[in-house]
């Protein structure tokens, strides 16, 4: 599914993640696409504040159920030695930004996920939902 979206209307991105009955969501797109923003507008939609970029801490929890990580400084790696992959089993929703090298562990264990893409368009988003 293809949504192109502002600031303003990312309601329709955040329906299209809650429908898609996936816990894991890779976010992929160029530094500033919006993919903390994203996060923010999901986890506003379920009534949690204080959103903002896990950079340099790797990890943020939202409430109970919203996971919230970025491995843009850390990569697959580090992800792996920090225990992060076993907090996917975690109930909720876990948002992963710079995950694409996880795609082929997330296969390889089984896990489905949605795939996220992001592109910056004038002063507008194209987001690409993916299964």
């Amino acid at each position: 599914m293809v949504i192109e979206a502002g600031l303003n209307d990312l309601d329709k991105v955040v329906e299209c993640i809650k429908k898609s009955g996936r816990s894991i969501i890779l976010l992929q797109g160029p530094l500033g696409a919006g993919k903390t923003t994203l996060v923010k507008a999901f986890a506003k939609s379920m009534g949690e504040e204080g959103v903002s970029s896990p950079t340099f801490s790797i990890q943020q929890i939202y409430g109970q159920k919203i996971h919230h990580y970025d491995l843009y400084n850390v990569g697959v790696q580090k992800f792996m030695e920090l225990g992060l992959f076993e907090e996917l089993a975690k109930e909720g929703w876990h948002f992963i930004e710079w995950g694409e090298e996880l795609e082929e562990w997330l296969r390889g264990m089984g896990l489905s996920f949605l795939k996220v893409l992001i592109a910056p368009k004038g002063d507008k988003r194209e987001y690409r939902c993916i299964d």
